[in-house]
Order: structure tokens, then sequence, then C-alpha cells
């Protein structure tokens, strides 16, 4: 084992969240390059595709799109088994929120978004209690050389060895959550789960991973108040269980609910992080052979330049298990904020992208009046301003991993 290092303090009048930006951020599993060609494999089996894609690239931001989105969050199913202490799901009757999406459903959605590369499939919930829907929505996906990320608690991956079907899924990358380094920090945080319990189904998907030579998994870690004096054991921990990789995740999400902005608030350490200690522990990981890396939104959006606008309302969308659309993962649930109809049969999710909700959607943000909902994710002092809508400026290409 490698020696704890000390917590470090940052010096007078530097900002913690500045230099939080030079911390190195998570890339693909697999590698980029391996994330690049497969991009490259679904344009190339799909000239409808291709012809979206390069509409996308081309494009300018504005009220009106003319292309589908290259990527969406779809969330197969929104109920839980645990109720951990940072998570809405804890508020839920029953640690349910609506009806699992049906894979028929996942399906029409999949076949009418011709323009996806990638997709995030899971939301807020536990993926793995679909069970086989799950796993064929994956291979669903991937037969079309769509670039799947999920995560999971683990929980359920020794049942009927639902960590071998999962890896031969075909899935591109699996995030586990581990956010305490010893039981009783653990279960403190993932209230329901245990700990041997996880940690030995880390093991067996990583030692089944191993035995397939691939790289998918990545131990991800929630850094809040109570495991934020753990970080160097949490390194020690993962290696332990055979992850490569390991990203410390350094945000807390309200979902758009002022209950848990409250809630999180008291949970949220970044501003006391030092900088030195998160590079401790990439030396750390180094040591170890692991990669260390870091996922902070450092940055809020800022209104009056197109550049500066939330990416989310121009390029990519949320759906939920019930088949309606939210703005992004931030709210992640329709309850809390819905845009367009239900995605029932006789909708389409074409049909609310393009339509006029989403539309004056996109218009608030680029003439500065913006939803409630957003307000948070953007400078206090910059929630107003419009922008000159003529203003041409080219949508950023996905080339690297999004959050």
């Amino acid at each position: 084992m490698i020696p704890d290092t000390a917590q470090g303090t940052q010096p007078p009048n530097q900002s913690p969240r500045r230099l939080l930006r030079e911390l190195p951020v998570p890339e693909p599993a697999a590698g980029l390059e391996a994330y690049q060609q497969e991009r490259e494999l679904a344009l190339a089996a799909s000239a409808k595709k291709r012809e979206n894609y390069e509409r996308y690239q081309k494009a300018t931001r504005g009220t009106d799109v003319e292309y589908l989105p290259i990527k969406l969050d779809i969330e197969s199913i929104s109920r839980c088994n645990l109720r951990c202490t940072m998570c809405v799901v804890s508020d839920w009757p029953k640690m349910k929120r609506a009806e699992d999406m049906s894979v028929d459903a996942f399906k029409r959605l999949i076949d009418e978004q011709y323009g996806l590369v990638e997709i995030k499939l899971q939301g807020i919930g536990e993926p793995i209690m679909q069970g086989d829907d799950f796993f064929e929505m994956i291979r669903y996906a991937r037969d079309r050389h769509i670039w799947v990320r999920m995560a999971t608690n683990a929980t359920l991956l020794h049942l009927k060895e639902n960590y071998k079907k999962l890896v031969e899924s075909g899935v591109n990358e699996i995030q586990i959550s581990i956010d305490g380094a010893d039981k009783g920090v653990y279960e403190g945080i993932r209230r329901g789960a245990d700990f041997e319990r996880v940690t030995e189904n880390c093991k067996l998907i990583n030692a089944y991973c191993r035995q397939l030579e691939l790289d998918r998994t990545k131990m991800w870690t929630v850094v809040q108040r109570d495991n934020v004096h753990q970080l160097d054991k949490l390194v020690d921990l993962a290696c332990d269980l055979g992850f490569k990789c390991q990203v410390f995740s350094l945000n807390l999400t309200d979902w758009g609910l002022q209950s848990w902005h409250e809630i999180n608030q008291g949970l949220d350490v970044q501003d006391t992080l030092s900088v030195d200690r998160l590079f401790s522990l990439v030396e750390r990981g180094e040591r170890l052979g692991m990669t260390i890396r870091f996922w902070n939104v450092n940055e809020k959006y800022r209104l009056g330049d197109i550049k500066t606008l939330c990416p989310w309302p121009f390029e990519r969308a949320y759906v939920g298990s019930d088949m309606r659309v939210t703005p992004c993962c931030f709210i992640g649930n329709p309850d809390v904020y819905q845009i367009g109809g239900l995605l029932d049969g006789t909708g389409s999710f074409s049909d609310v992208w393009f339509g006029e909700e989403y539309r004056e959607f996109r218009r608030r943000h680029m003439e500065g009046n913006l939803p409630d909902i957003c307000k948070g994710c953007y400078y206090e002092e910059n929630h107003s301003g419009s922008i000159e809508t003529t203003h041409s400026v080219h949508v950023p290409q996905l080339d690297t991993l999004p959050e």
C-alpha cells in the first residue's frame, strides 16, 4: 500500500474552481482511438447517418435545427434498489418513478433516430434490475455500431451471471459506482448495498474483462462530505478490485429541485479540495498502474455569447423510461420539466426535437430569457442578455467523451 497523503490547502487568493480546470478528464474506457473508430463504423454503415452527421458538423446554433441529435441519454428504467444519500430516488415511493421502457419502444426510438452515434443507456435508476431486456437493448444499439455507455451500482452483477451478460452484450463502457473505501462509509452513502457483495462483483466483472482482453470498466466515485477523507484509500481499493481507471466526480446535481439543491449543497466539498491533493491521486494511480481522472463541471454557462450557452438544447436530449423528453441529465425527470408530448407510438422524438416547444426552449437560451430550471447552470449575474441570432458559430464536433 502507498502511504496516504495529507489533505492540502489552497494558497491565498487562488480559486480552487479555476485550478480544477487543469485536472485530467475522463476518456473512453477503451481509449479515444477506439471511440473514434466505432463512430466511423457507424457512419459508414448508414448513408442517412453520415448525411445527418455532416449537417450537424456544418450547423450553427440557433432556434431552428436541421439535423437529428447524434447522441441521446436514454433511461430504460427509473427505479432503484438503493437509497443513496445524494440521490432523488430516495424521495420516490418504493424508489420508483415510472414503468420501465419496453424493448419494443427502445427499438422504435433507435430506428427513428437514425442520426445516433452514441447513447448513454441509463438515467436515474439501476438498469441491471431490468434483466435480459436491458442487455437486449444494448445489443440492438451495438449491432448498429452505436457507442453505448452505462452506469451501475454493481449490486446485481452476480445474479444469473449478469456480469458476463453485460460484458458480452458489447457495451462499450461500464461505470461502476463505489463511494466508500470501507463498509461503514460505503454503506452509509449507498444505503441498502452490501460492501462485500459489491466489491466481489467488481472483481468478477474485471476478471472477466481481463479474460476477454477488453477494457470496459471504470470505478466512479462521487466525492462528497462523507468520503472526502478516503480519496487515497479509494484509489487503493480500485486497484485491489481490478480497475484500470478510476474517475472522481466532483459535482453533485439537484435535478432541478430546491430541496435537493439544499441537501447536496451540504454534501458538496468542491471548494475545499486542494488541487495538489487531487494531482497526488493521479500520481498514486500511476504508481499502481492505474489511470485517475476527474469529472468536474467547473465553469457555469454564460448568456450573451452563443459559444458559452449550454450545448444540450442544440445537440442532445434525455428520454425517460416513460417515453417523455426532458432537456438534460442534470434534470433527468420529466415530472420536473418536460418538453413535448408522450412518445407513445403515435408521437415521435423527431416531432418533439423539431417542434415548437423545443424551438421556444432554444429561443429562451438565445434571447437570455432562461427557463427557471436552467438558471442554476448559468452565472447568477448573467441571467439576462440576448444574443444576435444571426451570429454564425459552428456546433463543436463531439470527438471526446461527453458528460
